[in-house]
């Protein structure tokens, strides 16, 4: 069976229009968060694109200890509350530890369920039990089918409202590599897949202390994702991401999100696997 998972106005699946999550690696400050927020808001009703706003509270997996984090939990969370109210975005952020749940979970629709924590047990059975939609980010150790094992742990809670997110598997030093049958594989499970472009194209470690990575390869591997059939594609964004504070190396210039979109759904419909979208 497969399914459809419902957040906000967002429907993910097979037969619904294919989705876009955007927003920033990493919450910057308040200003800037909520002028992205705010563009991408206005692209999506321009455009027609069921968008999931995301931005992190707090990277907790750095090189470094000395790179840049967030504002934290608390802020974080006030900032992205404000974030919702304004423009009225279905919100998705990463939670890295049990404590952070509840509070994520009362401003957050989608609780993302980091790669590299994708098997502690304690994290996916709090957020199964938290009942907001949680993405699986499948870990970059992992083969795709291993993946159902953290599906059954968040199901053993009664949440069926599930996410599974490709990333890129570890290939060699420094370097990832993106295997466009994981999409299938993992869709075996009935439910929704998710293609992460801009983290698949990192440089983990790569960079003198800090992730490096080749933007201008995210835009192919989406365009491949889609073709192979996800239901949504998640892509870093930034206004000026070269001076970004996280991932600068890797997060699309807002200004050439638009143009990328228009091919996406021009591929996802050409390959006619799912509804025509409203107005079409």
């Amino acid at each position: 069976m497969e399914r459809t998972v419902k957040v906000g106005g967002v429907s993910i699946g097979r037969r619904h229009p294919l989705v876009l999550i955007a927003g920033p690696c990493v919450i910057e400050g308040r200003r800037s968060c909520l002028e992205l927020a705010g563009r991408l808001a206005r692209l999506a009703r321009r455009d027609g694109i069921p968008l999931i706003f995301k931005a992190s509270y707090d990277k907790a997996n750095r090189t470094s200890h000395e790179s840049y984090r967030g504002p934290g939990l608390v802020r974080g969370l006030e900032i992205l509350a404000e974030v919702k109210e304004r423009y009225g975005l279905p919100l998705l952020v990463d939670v890295h530890s049990e404590h952070e749940v509840a509070p994520a979970a009362q401003v957050a629709d989608i609780l993302q369920l980091p790669a590299f924590l994708c098997r502690q047990t304690d994290l996916v059975l709090a957020l199964g039990e938290s009942g907001r939609v949680v993405n699986i980010k499948k870990g970059q150790f992992l083969a795709p089918d291993d993946v159902r094992h953290i599906v059954a742990k968040v199901e053993s809670t009664g949440n069926r409202r599930i996410l599974l997110t490709e990333r890129g598997t570890s290939f060699g030093y420094h370097d990832l590599v993106a295997d466009m049958r994981s999409l299938a594989i993992m869709r075996e499970s009935g439910y929704p897949v998710v293609f992460d472009a801009t983290h698949s194209v990192q440089r983990p470690g790569g960079a003198q202390g800090r992730s490096g990575g080749e933007r201008r390869f995210a835009p192919l591997l989406a365009r491949a994702a889609v073709a192979a059939g996800c239901d949504a594609v998640f892509l870093e964004t930034h206004l000026r991401p070269e001076e970004a504070l996280s991932d600068a190396a890797t997060q699309l210039r807002f200004a050439d999100l638009a143009g990328l979109w228009k091919i996406l759904v021009q591929i996802d419909e050409a390959a006619g696997r799912r509804l025509r979208r409203p107005g079409k």
